[in-house]
């Protein structure tokens, strides 16, 4: 049987002041670098068959310090990119909720029906998904692969084998979230 070890992307500047970051190249903070230095320390006991990472850069940062540990060589998947909010990235999450209250709303109880304009829709996210794990589910067959990927494809992914509910896709300083996880890739994931 094939597991996921999912990985959050360390946290970055955006996170700390509540921006939107999307798919924006944004380094790891000094609290990111710290974070994944723990998390390879938690998982350096591990059998992990492959290190794979989203293309942004404090995702790549992060798959770095854990391929350094790991003695392992992180190897980019494009399917991995975070969930692209367009026109929202950068902005502060409170002004998106201030300028657009309804749409802000919308997308905190259904962010399924909308669309940062210039971004992308859920549907076109998990699609994209959808293939990154069909691929990886044909090269590994069984063991321990990690993927590093930020929020909110972190969550996506989670939700996508375990289905699950979303929660709150612009994850707040008060939320809390596992820097990282084991997620079993269910038969019917696994078997195409």
């Amino acid at each position: 049987m094939l597991s996921l070890l999912l990985v959050r992307t360390g946290s970055t500047e955006y996170d700390c002041q509540g921006r939107v970051q999307g798919t924006l190249d944004v380094p790891l903070s000094e609290d990111g670098r710290l974070q994944i230095e723990q998390v390879a320390e938690q998982i350096a006991d591990r059998e992990i068959e492959a290190l794979l990472a989203g293309p942004c850069g404090a995702t790549q940062q992060s798959a770095n310090i854990l391929a350094e540990r790991l003695h392992l060589k992180v190897k980019t998947l494009d399917g991995l990119a975070n969930l692209d909010h367009g026109l929202w990235q950068g902005m502060l999450i409170d002004d998106v909720k201030t300028k657009q209250p309804k749409v802000y709303r919308q997308w905190q109880d259904h962010p399924e029906t909308v669309c940062p304009p210039d971004g992308e829709t859920l549907a076109v996210a998990f699609d994209r998904l959808h293939e990154a794990v069909a691929k990886i589910v044909k090269k590994y067959k069984s063991g321990t692969v990690a993927v590093v990927v930020a929020e909110p494809l972190a969550s996506l992914l989670r939700n996508t084998l375990r289905d699950d509910a979303l929660g709150n896709l612009w994850c707040v300083e008060d939320e809390k979230l596992p820097l990282w996880e084991i997620l079993e890739v269910p038969t019917e994931v696994a078997s195409g």
